[in-house]
């Protein structure tokens, strides 16, 4: 948010055009912390970027447990590639998010989202759709696998099995 926005009368933060925004600082899981709170840098909005460079950027913010950032790279990917694409980028978004929301608690979210996020990924296997080497199979794989251990029938965690920890559970995007 610039230094010409801010909070407006109705409480909401917002931007030089008046959309809101909200403003508060975030931690590395995206949740919001409390204003003047010191929080992780946000990743700017709209950026365009060639796919290899989002992939990477990506792959950079979720080894460093920042899965929701990776998102929103995942994000600008979606909003400004070709519509061929957006499933890839989607998939991959929901991925990202899918760990967030397992790593805050959320177990039964982050495994639905796990899945949905795989179950996109999954139509780029055997020459559906560019890939840019991101490595669908061991993807889709390594969602249902966390989705499965967060998960537990009925939608309840299993007591042993414990919150992942974002950056300990960061799938390799390329499998390299």
């Amino acid at each position: 948010m610039s230094a010409d926005a801010g909070r407006a009368g109705d409480g909401r933060d917002r931007d030089t055009e008046g959309r809101a925004r909200n403003a508060r600082p975030r931690d590395g899981l995206g949740r919001p912390l409390p204003y003047g709170a010191e929080g992780v840098a946000r990743q700017p909005e709209g950026v365009v970027r060639a796919p290899a460079e989002t992939v990477r950027e990506a792959q950079r913010l979720l080894d460093a447990g920042m899965p929701f950032h990776a998102h929103e790279v995942f994000e600008d990917a979606w909003k400004s590639g070709p519509e061929g694409e957006r499933e890839l980028w989607q998939g991959l978004a929901q991925l990202a998010v899918g760990l967030t929301h397992a790593a805050r608690g959320n177990t039964t979210g982050g495994a639905r989202l796990l899945r949905r996020g795989a179950g996109r990924v999954a139509a780029y296997a055997d020459g559906g759709g560019e890939t840019y080497g991101v490595d669908v199979a061991g993807l889709v794989a390594w969602a249902g696998g966390l989705a499965g251990r967060v998960e537990a029938p009925g939608g309840e965690r299993e007591p042993a099995v414990a919150l992942p920890d974002a950056a300990g559970e960061a799938p390799r995007l390329t499998g390299a």
